[in-house]
């Protein structure tokens, strides 16, 4: 038997240890909903008072530095030495340090006109405190995950997976222990608690991976340094992408705030985390495996190998993640009620706004190569033109959705998610015309759209037709229209065995 590739059996582990992290993370949502259930008001300040550390963390820590600093400690790691590498790491790493923590104070002091004029305006006064207080101790979190964000960048460079992945699983641990044993004796500040901890468990158990690659700290913060300065020219075109990312979830809820509606936060957060689990599987296990050899083909000049790679997680993402949105939107319904325990109103916003979301899982599947490929031709500029044209679409349906169909809410507003799907095609319309050959997706394009109709198909009609439990019949019609979806993309969904 043939064995696996590199990047197949990497992206297999990555997806078991994604997927592991997912449903931890359901767990966690779970707890907190059914502990906060009675005060949904509360479940929205908390998901709302998230935006702002995590816009910090994405645009100074690992969220925006990552994806721009793997390519370049890939090209360390292949052109000089481990130990130069490490050097550029430690100051990439004490500028980050530095920068979030500078930025988290003046965020903490004036986080009430922030919470009152940008984020919730909204809110009534006494939610919006509440949202302040919250969001300064996320703040801690944050400059914790400035250091966690690159070591796990740094590992990852090093074709070093296990820890990284291990690592959200931990985070999502720290928050469930918060949301069991803190959130009942503290409120709901014991679930910023439990974000603290989780925080704290990302960062130390990737520490024995840097001990494993011989890790050696470089106490400097010297911005004349050749590397450094190679590396904040790749990192500011990040930056500025992931300022336009944050800044949808930002724009998100205080959209869904200017809508009177309760649970519209909730439901938001909720639903784009349902679409999130088999996009992390898909999408996020896939991409982040090909990044490093990305990066190392395109520092060798093997654009045909660059491309091929490209190609084969193309046609499996796109094969597979057609259907499984069609069918998960086709059996969600009981399984939302059985699961979050809200009322039939809070369930059928939540439903809605969950199937919305998954109308844009290939998109976002797709975006998700598009940018690696970009940032691992060191042509991080790309990417933020596609998301600049992608800010433009979503302001425009969110703020349609707010003036005309106030009264539908959050399924709207997460309608303007759509707009990532554009931005995704945009993306590989400039890649095309980037590499030599272009990719070519058209047959996993047709078999995944009949498998995503005929598999949708299935899963409605038997959840319809079975007797018995709701959420019994749901899950049969899923596995099974599910199986037949995926018996039509075989011959796409196959190439995972062959990256």
């Amino acid at each position: 038997m043939k064995k696996l590739s590199h990047l197949t059996r990497t992206s297999i582990m990555l997806g078991f240890f994604f997927g592991l992290d997912k449903v931890l993370a359901f767990v966690r949502s779970i707890v907190i909903a059914r502990e906060f259930r009675n005060s949904i008001t509360l479940l929205d300040t908390f998901n709302a008072a998230n935006n702002l550390p995590d816009l910090l963390f994405a645009l100074i820590s690992g969220g925006a530095l990552a994806m721009a600093f793997i390519p370049l400690m890939s090209e360390y790691l292949t052109k000089q030495n481990r130990d130069a590498a490490w050097d550029l790491f430690s100051r990439v790493a004490n500028l980050a340090f530095v920068a979030t923590s500078t930025f988290a104070i003046v965020i903490a002091i004036f986080a009430e006109p922030i919470a009152r004029f940008g984020i919730v305006p909204g809110f009534p006064p006494d939610q919006q405190q509440i949202l302040v207080e919250l969001m300064r101790l996320n703040l801690i979190g944050t400059v914790i995950f400035s250091i966690s964000g690159l070591v796990m960048a740094s590992l990852q460079a090093n074709q070093h997976f296990f820890l990284p992945a291990l690592a959200p699983i931990f985070y999502n641990v720290g928050q469930i222990f918060g949301a069991i044993y803190l959130a009942p004796r503290f409120g709901v500040q014991g679930l910023v608690y439990g974000v603290i901890i989780g925080a704290v468990m990302h960062l130390l158990i990737q520490i024995p991976g840097l001990a494993m690659y011989h890790f050696r700290w470089t106490p400097s913060l010297d911005l004349r340094h050749t590397g450094l300065l190679e590396a904040l020219r790749l990192i500011g075109p990040r930056i500025l992408t992931m300022f336009g990312i944050q800044a949808m979830f930002m724009l998100r809820d205080n959209l869904a705030s200017l809508t009177k509606q309760t649970g519209a936060v909730t439901s938001l957060t909720y639903g784009w985390m349902i679409m999130q689990v088999p996009e992390t599987l898909i999408g996020t296990a896939v991409a982040t495996a090909i990044l490093p050899t990305l990066a190392e083909l395109a520092s060798r000049d093997d654009w045909t190998g660059f491309r091929q790679t490209i190609e084969k997680a193309f046609r499996v993402m796109i094969a597979l993640s057609l259907p499984i949105a069609a069918v998960m939107a086709a059996g969600i319904h009981p399984l939302v009620r059985a699961v979050f325990g809200f009322d039939e109103a809070g369930t059928s916003l939540l439903t809605w706004t969950s199937r919305v979301y998954l109308i844009t899982l290939c998109g976002y599947t797709m975006q998700e190569v598009t940018a690696r490929a970009f940032y691992a031709r060191k042509e991080a500029w790309f990417p933020f033109f596609g998301v600049v044209a992608r800010l433009i679409i979503y302001v425009t349906i969110g703020a349609i959705a707010v003036i005309y169909f106030k009264n539908i809410g959050a399924p709207v507003i997460a309608l303007a998610e759509i707009s990532l799907t554009v931005e995704a095609v945009f993306m590989l319309v400039l890649l095309n015309r980037r590499i030599s050959e272009p990719v070519s997706i058209n047959g996993a394009l047709v078999r995944g759209l009949i498998a995503a109709l005929i598999g949708g198909g299935i899963t409605y009609g038997l959840a319809v037709i079975l007797p018995g439990s709701a959420v019994l019949t749901a899950l049969l019609g899923m596995v099974i229209g599910g199986l037949v979806a995926l018996a039509i993309v075989w011959v796409e969904a196959r190439l995972l065995f062959k990256l």
